[in-house]
């Protein structure tokens, strides 16, 4: 019994440091962000609620927007999609400028500037794909935005 008690005990020294030693150095290649993560044309698709008074409606309300932006790697863009609330096409192909930040652990924010529209991103370390939350007051959207080409 001691022999099996010491084995263990000797293969928990082994072990331990060289967990802590792996997780360390996972730690030193945590991936960042900056804001040439997002760059080129992204669509994206959105189903949500809107709540008087935002988007000029006077009773809850449901949208759908669909589109792309364009993300030029330095902190601007352009955002051009249709909307449609309750059924009827609002806006179509309504272009916007946009403006956004990226932080070094791949969330943000995004705004879209002609409307006034804020939403946090949440970034994947490659930049391909993105989860996108509204943060506006009378807005409940949330939509996931993947890259489809360089512009």
């Amino acid at each position: 019994m001691k022999s099996w008690l010491w084995r263990g005990m000797l293969a928990a020294a082994i072990a331990l440091p060289a967990v802590e030693f792996g997780y360390a150095r996972e730690r030193e290649h945590a991936a960042t962000c900056t804001l040439a993560t997002l760059k080129g044309r992204y669509l994206f698709v959105i189903n949500g609620t809107v709540f008087p008074p935002a988007s000029g409606v006077t009773t809850q309300s449901l949208f759908t927007r669909s589109g792309y932006r364009i993300f030029n790697g330095d902190g601007t863009g352009t955002s051009i999609a249709t909307t449609s609330i309750n059924g009827k096409v609002q806006d179509p192909d309504i272009h916007s400028d946009l403006s956004y930040t990226v932080n070094a652990d791949c969330t943000g924010i995004l705004k879209v500037l002609a409307v006034g529209a804020t939403q946090e991103l949440f970034i994947a370390p490659d930049g391909e794909d993105m989860t996108v939350i509204a943060t506006d007051k009378g807005h409940v959207e949330a939509f996931r935005s993947w890259r489809v080409g360089p512009e």
